[in-house]
């Protein structure tokens, strides 16, 4: 497989937790996306940031405690500071595998705004989990304060956020500009810094966060790209997962991964958002392919060894 035109999306979880795992996380994308940047591909990455905006959403909260003066920070401040540092992690390290491969390809992180429907049910039902882990103890204890929880995939406890689905990106062209000159571009990172349209044409950010996946496959879908790669915890989507019975699988076509879907086959908050982003952008338009695998995976999985690809075969 080799495609041309290539929108990545990459998991917050897999970036780490501390800021020195997220650098370290950081390099071994790079390394791991080394065949990629040296080659023609245009590439966009778009990254998760659940982990880290709720870290960040945690520190403001805690600056607002110890100081009653200080207003409350809305969610999507704390996204577009995580876009901000997170990217800037990525940047440094994508500029610095396409240095020591002799590329002469720049990198450049946009902050994005995408927009939302405020009139979109998901504001009335927080599905999207941020944030660290919590004991089932300090989940019930924030659910009393009034603050929405949920339980994340069998992995514990999260604060849940409103997830409105993506309508547009706001700084698209400049998004495609940047890659059809050349330049690896980081967009849409944690999903975008929601915003609704006002009455007077105004651009008004919500507090809400959107689902990365599915900013990733609407740019790839606009920036008619090839590929949609999500790289994620897992090297391929299952399943029945974690039963008995769990069966990995290589390929789904869109049928296939849509019957999957009814049945329930794939958690909220983890892996249903990564097969119906694959599912909207193979539906796009026909030949369309969305390949789903581990970060350290890229290059087998691009060559057919591992990996899930979803779409015509």
């Amino acid at each position: 497989m080799r495609p041309k035109r290539i929108v990545l999306a990459l998991g917050g979880n897999t970036l780490g937790r501390t800021l020195p795992e997220q650098r370290a996380a950081a390099r071994d994308l790079a390394r791991s996306l080394g065949e990629l940047l040296q080659g023609e591909s245009q590439l966009v990455v778009v990254h998760g940031t659940g982990p880290q905006v709720g870290m960040l959403q945690q520190a403001m909260d805690a600056l607002t405690r110890e100081d009653p003066g200080y207003p409350p920070t809305p969610l999507a401040v704390c996204t577009a500071m995580s876009q901000g540092y997170l990217g800037g992690t990525l940047q440094d390290a994508l500029r610095e595998e396409l240095r020591r491969r002799g590329s002469g390809r720049t990198v450049t992180t946009l902050l994005t705004q995408v927009e939302v429907d405020p009139a979109d049910p998901a504001f009335q039902h927080p599905s999207k989990p941020i944030g660290a882990f919590l004991s089932r103890e300090a989940a019930a204890a924030l659910e009393s304060q009034g603050v929405p929880v949920m339980e994340d995939a069998g992995r514990g406890w999260r604060r849940a956020v409103p997830s409105p689905q993506p309508r547009r990106l706001v700084e698209l062209e400049t998004v495609r500009l940047l890659m059809e000159a050349g330049q690896v571009v980081i967009a849409g990172g944690g999903g975008g810094i929601p915003v609704r349209a006002a009455e007077d044409g105004s651009l008004q950010t919500v507090d809400a966060v959107v689902d990365k996946d599915f900013v990733a496959g609407l740019l790839a879908r606009d920036l008619d790209a090839d590929l949609l790669l999500i790289l994620t915890a897992v090297e391929k989507v299952a399943i029945h997962f974690g039963k008995p019975n769990q069966r990995w699988l290589t390929h789904m076509t869109l049928p296939v991964a849509e019957e999957y879907i009814a049945q329930g086959q794939f958690a909220e908050g983890s892996m249903l958002p990564k097969v119906q982003a694959a599912v909207r952008f193979g539906r796009s338009k026909p030949g369309r392919q969305t390949l789903i695998t581990l970060p350290g995976k890229v290059s087998e999985a691009l060559r057919g060894q591992t990996g899930t690809l979803i779409g015509s075969p």
